[in-house]
């Protein structure tokens, strides 16, 4: 409980044994409403100093004016009791509201820690402590054991389990050494490293983060959008009601005070505080949640977007894929060691994949690359070919195989490498997961070939596919298929290479996007790990969160009806009316924090 929480509830008690002991008094006048004065403000004071400085300012319809005027009239018709009685109650009510606040923001608090306070950087041979905005490009780093490395950069020396969990929800460490890329906000765990500095502090992964974070609930949906103009219009209303219920019956029945204090209780009973905290709570709570996994939601909006999703468009490689090339199939193995010998001279992913299928080494003369074809050279007095089917027909050799790669031997044909990329092991299962949330058809774009594509839309179990696109294409085929959907249209892609299908979909998520600037700019939603099956997970926690608080709109609206009803008519007095406003919100609040268990 913070510092401000435990003074309110401290009020709360003191306000409360002096209302009991001054209930008890046997003393009745002028004295006795002085008495009810002291716990009165003593409870009150912020609520009726706010419902002043908001008139100041123009802002007079909001929840302390209307507790203001209920109370305060109340107090002039004489019910000292049940003035003191609402705003000890609306207290208790705000209270149990900034506890639950606190908790929910504790879920994504978390994120706040992973930016560190201070960085060990190399100086004239020395490591000295530096502030991380100080950190230039270049800079040596020391990591030690328990440190949060501070920026982007790349191992030079060392080597270490990096626990990322922070940044991507994985709860297994990973293993790094010299040569790998680590990101800002992950803890170095088992032994010191140094780091070379990639990005400044402020370009950092660490920051775009926290941005993210910080900058989620300026981004609201259509339910806090409709919370806050139905406030709008909804206060004034019930503030002309109250007065046709305070003057206009007594015209006809008399009775004015009685009349007077139904239109206090009708105050009391009408602020929307339920809506107005239960709505931007639960979606906060479902932000929450989702980034406790290392899903990343930019605002409220694009919850709502996902509880919609209709149609899922993937992109085929680093989404649905690994990414990582490698052999697949061969027709000869005798080709594939040739093929690795000449392909070991090349830096093509493809020659890489090959070189990488193979231990053993011939030794090679006069190797040359044929940029976008392939390499040739001289084995055992042997000439060599090895690239793709157009590069040999153009030699003259008559390819009879299947692959991706080809291989000749002094004029013919020697065999066929086929090399591809391969299905992650849950792509299926995440796809079966995403129909029974509800998403009608998962489909997939790719630049690849036809070929290639057929065999990853069978694996993973796909509707449909769209292959050898172009970027421009693929966002003419989105929205196509966009305007055939159903519903809403999620684009879930590598967030590199695909910013403007990204940007043009209902919602855009890019995954396995840790460190890429490109990828946080054009998406809605980042994975800040590669696992597809974070989509349908956070669709059920968009559905959920969505479900609660649609709960809450339509309780708090009902019963604040039904009760303003039974005020109007004489069946509910102030203390149920406050019972009816305080209770409602409880009940809402408590609704809200089940985004808490997701």
């Amino acid at each position: 409980m913070s510092r401000r929480q435990k003074e309110n509830l401290w009020r709360i008690i003191i306000a409360t044994v002096l209302f009991v002991g001054i209930v008890l008094l046997p003393i009745d006048g002028i004295v006795k409403t002085l008495l009810f004065l002291v716990p009165y403000f003593i409870v009150g004071y912020d609520v009726l100093w706010g419902a002043v400085r908001n008139i100041l300012h123009g802002h007079i319809f909001d929840e302390n004016f209307l507790m203001a005027l209920a109370t305060v009239g109340a107090f002039c018709i004489g019910e000292y009791p049940e003035a003191v009685f609402v705003m000890l109650f609306f207290q208790i009510g705000e209270l149990f509201q900034s506890i639950a606040v606190g908790k929910s923001r504790k879920s994504i608090s978390s994120l706040m820690d992973i930016a560190p306070e201070v960085a060990n950087v190399l100086k004239d041979g020395k490591f000295c402590e530096v502030f991380p905005e100080e950190i230039a490009v270049g800079d040596i780093i020391l990591v030690k054991p328990g440190e949060r490395i501070p920026v982007d950069g790349i191992i030079t020396k060392g080597y270490s389990d990096i626990d990322t969990s922070a940044m991507t929800g994985e709860s297994i460490p990973r293993v790094a050494g010299v040569g790998d890329n680590v990101i800002s906000g992950c803890v170095n765990m088992s032994a010191p490293i140094e780091v070379e500095a990639t990005k400044e502090y402020s370009e950092s992964t660490v920051m775009k983060v926290l941005e993210l974070v910080e900058h989620s609930a300026l981004n609201k949906g259509k339910y806090e959008s409709f919370i806050t103009r139905f406030a709008r219009v909804y206060t004034p209303v019930v503030v002309v009601l109250a007065l046709l219920v305070a003057f206009i019956p007594p015209i006809f029945v008399g009775n004015l005070t009685t009349w007077a204090l139904r239109a206090l209780s009708f105050l009391v009973v009408s602020c929307p505080c339920a809506l107005v905290i239960s709505v931007p709570l639960s979606f906060f709570g479902g932000i929450g949640a989702a980034s406790r996994r290392g899903v990343l939601v930019k605002g409220s909006s694009y919850l709502e977007m996902l509880c919609q999703c209709k149609t899922v468009v993937t992109d085929k490689t680093g989404t649905l894929t690994t990414g990582k090339l490698m052999v697949t199939d061969f027709d000869n193995k005798e080709a594939v060691k040739i093929a690795g010998s000449i392909e070991r001279f090349s830096s093509h992913p493809v020659a890489k994949a090959v070189a990488n299928a193979t231990n053993a080494v011939f030794d090679m003369q006069n190797v040359r690359e044929i940029p976008g074809k392939g390499m040739c050279g001289v084995c055992d007095g042997k000439d060599v070919l090895v690239g793709n089917k157009a590069f040999l027909e153009e030699n003259g050799v008559k390819v009879t195989g299947k692959g991706t790669v080809f291989v000749a031997i002094d004029g013919k044909y020697a065999g066929g490498i086929t090399v591809s990329d391969h299905v992650k092991e849950n792509a299926r299962s995440a796809v079966e997961s995403l129909h029974k949330c509800g998403i009608e058809k998962v489909i997939m774009l790719t630049g690849d070939s036809k070929e290639g594509a057929e065999a990853i839309f069978l694996e993973a179990g796909l509707d449909e596919m769209y292959h050898s696109l172009l970027p421009a294409q693929k966002v003419e085929k989105l929205e196509t298929i966009m305007q055939k959907s159903s519903g809403k249209t999620v684009y879930l892609g590598d967030g590199i290479n695909d910013a403007p299908v990204l940007k043009r979909a209902d919602c855009g998520i890019a995954m396995g996007a840790m460190g890429s600037d490109a990828a946080i700019e054009a998406s809605d939603i980042v994975f800040m790990n590669d696992d597809i099956a974070l989509l349908p997970e956070s669709i059920k926690i968009a559905k959920k969160t969505v479900a609660i608080v649609k709960q809450n709109i339509v309780f708090s609206i009902a019963v604040k009806v039904l009760v303003l009803i039974l005020t109007a008519l004489g069946y509910a007095d102030m203390w149920q009316a406050v019972f009816a406003d305080v209770g409602v919100m409880v009940i809402a609040v408590l609704n809200t924090l089940r985004t808490l268990k997701m």
